[in-house]
């Protein structure tokens, strides 16, 4: 297969492109900023956030290779910045649009990230796919994903789209330690625990779903073929690892793995737009796709660990 990956150079994007290649398919990724990990995989710098109105090559003109499948990754990821800049809300759903008319014009299939931001902060503990309630949106990030969603189930509905939503879920672990970019917590855990510096938690009861980097490219790998051979299309997925886990036990486990006591600093939750609740309903996952999660919090933090040490000590 021949697939497009927008957003290539992140995290997600680099771990999915290099499982791409070793398997035999052609890749092209398109980001606005160099990979800092690989050069393997072939990449058009490139925003895709300005606005567009000529597709037939690729977006706004840029010469893009024939695809058979286009893997959506690239937004602004950060919750709590897109809360204090939301304009760049507003570039998540015009780089959706593009992406989106690209693949109208030429017809291809998408796989798009949404995110488990889209169920709000969840009280009633409700996480099927389809109990996703928006009224409960809680920031300008969560709104963007929503958005996204809203227009690839248009674009299903108007021209014959067919796709695959994959929300995720705190995905962790290899190629992500890129701070200056964006701090997510896992590797910035990582980075100050090694140090001996404490770390901050924004309430002690809450708790997230954290997927470990392998299993999210096993799900998308299978979305991948199923959407492709037309096996499964036009479904809305949670793509986590279906366990909940407090960060005060994220930072224990991060400090066993370096073998030392973590100085926790606790806080009253919770940073305005963030998630106090979350463990992801998987049986879709399970049932569509035959998705089998792996890597449980404990090994997936040392693991996460074992690569970031190695990148500290080069």
């Amino acid at each position: 297969m021949r697939i497009l990956i927008t957003g290539s150079s992140g995290m997600i994007g680099t771990n999915l492109g290099l499982r791409l290649i070793e398997a035999g398919h052609q890749v092209f990724g398109v980001d606005r900023r160099v990979n800092p990990w690989t050069d393997r995989i072939p990449t058009l710098l490139q925003d895709l956030a300005i606005p567009q109105r000529d597709f037939r090559a690729g977006i706004g003109g840029a010469p893009y290779p024939p695809c058979d499948l286009v893997v959506h990754l690239a937004a602004n990821a950060k919750v709590y910045e897109l809360v204090t800049e939301p304009h760049r809300a507003l570039e998540n759903i015009n780089i959706t649009y593009n992406v989106l008319e690209y693949c109208r014009h030429h017809e291809i299939p998408i796989i798009f990230a949404s995110s488990r931001e889209v169920y709000g902060d969840i009280h009633r503990y409700m996480t099927e796919e389809t109990r996703a309630d928006f009224s409960f949106t809680e920031s300008p990030y969560s709104a963007s994903k929503i958005a996204g969603e809203a227009l690839i189930y248009a674009y299903a509905r108007c021209y014959g789209l067919r796709y695959i939503v994959f929300r995720f879920s705190n995905v962790y672990g290899r190629f992500d330690n890129d701070l200056a970019r964006m701090e997510r917590v896992i590797p910035l855990f990582i980075h100050r625990i090694s140090r001996g510096e404490p770390v901050t938690v924004y309430g002690a009861d809450k708790v997230l779903d954290f997927t470990y980097i392998d299993d999210c490219v096993d799900g998308i790998m299978c979305g991948i073929n199923r959407l492709f051979r037309g096996e499964v299309y036009n479904r809305t997925i949670n793509l986590a690892y279906g366990e909940g886990n407090t960060l005060i036990r994220v930072a224990e486990l991060i400090g066993e793995a370096f073998g030392r006591q973590p100085e926790i600093i606790v806080q009253p939750a919770k940073r305005v737009g963030e998630v106090t609740y979350y463990v992801a309903d998987i049986r879709q996952a399970r049932e569509l796709l035959g998705f089998n999660p792996q890597v449980p919090l404990a090994e997936g933090i040392n693991r996460a660990v074992a690569w970031s040490h190695g990148e500290l000590l080069r």
